[in-house]
């Protein structure tokens, strides 16, 4: 079981208490509590602008299998695809910018605002089995969060092999051989990135928050249980709104 503590999260997410009852079901688990930015996944641009965050449409993310990954896509792109799958297809990913970091990411599956928040589980994790301040998310290692299909991972394998054999070499970094002059085209802030050309299957990449932590990610869904958004919050802001800085004057 993959949880952390919620005080290694800033701002917000490491001033409030979520305590949950080892008893409560999925229903009952009150993500407000893990974030209260959910709201910036459903604001106009112009709400957004009027509460300084700037918004970075980044291009569509390639599901081809529709089994999301979210993760450190250097250290965990392996990483189990999330329990809840949306139909496959090209879907939009959007970054919410705050005092010069990437303060969230979503992609939107269908227009609407969610009627409800769940916590986004890999198989083998169970609500009922998070205790006081715990709870579940993705750990970051590199500064950097992705989106991806689960399939998408065969792909960079199939990169690194590639690197290698440019390389002559079996010694090769992904970022730096790879990912760095995408990256570096976007202010180092994102990068849409397919692994190999010609091959559906992309990676969105982006700037973890304030760097390396332990990130929830969450499904925004509609009246009917059908997923509108998937939103990963790091802790930049607080009640989606980047004027003040958590834990500023």
């Amino acid at each position: 079981m993959s949880t952390w503590p919620m005080r290694t999260l800033r701002g917000l997410l490491c001033a409030v208490a979520a305590w949950v009852p080892s008893s409560a079901g999925a229903d009952e688990f009150d993500v407000s509590k893990l974030s209260s930015n959910l709201d910036l996944a459903s604001l106009s641009d112009a709400d957004l602008a009027a509460r300084s965050i700037t918004v970075l449409r980044i291009g569509n993310v390639e599901l081809t299998s529709g089994r999301i990954v979210a993760s450190d896509p250097l250290v965990g792109p392996g990483r189990p695809a999330l329990v809840r799958t949306v139909p496959p297809g090209d879907y939009p990913v959007t970054l919410y910018e705050a005092f010069g970091r990437i303060a969230a990411g979503s992609i939107r599956f269908a227009e609407g605002k969610p009627v409800r928040w769940e916590l986004a589980l890999i198989p083998g994790q169970d609500i009922n089995a998070l205790k006081g301040e715990e709870f579940f998310g993705y750990p970051v290692d590199a500064g950097l969060g992705c989106y991806m299909d689960a399939d998408t991972y065969a792909l960079i394998q199939e990169r690194e092999k590639q690197v290698r054999a440019e390389k002559s070499s079996s010694d090769i970094n992904y970022y730096d051989d790879v990912l760095a002059p995408e990256l570096e085209a976007n202010k180092d802030k994102y990068a849409m990135h397919r692994p190999v050309a010609g091959e559906r299957g992309n990676v969105a990449i982006f700037w973890s928050g304030w760097g390396d932590g332990f990130y929830p990610v969450f499904w925004g869904l509609d009246a009917g249980g059908r997923p509108l958004v998937l939103f990963t919050d790091f802790g930049v802001t607080e009640n989606a709104d980047g004027r003040r800085e958590p834990g500023g004057e």
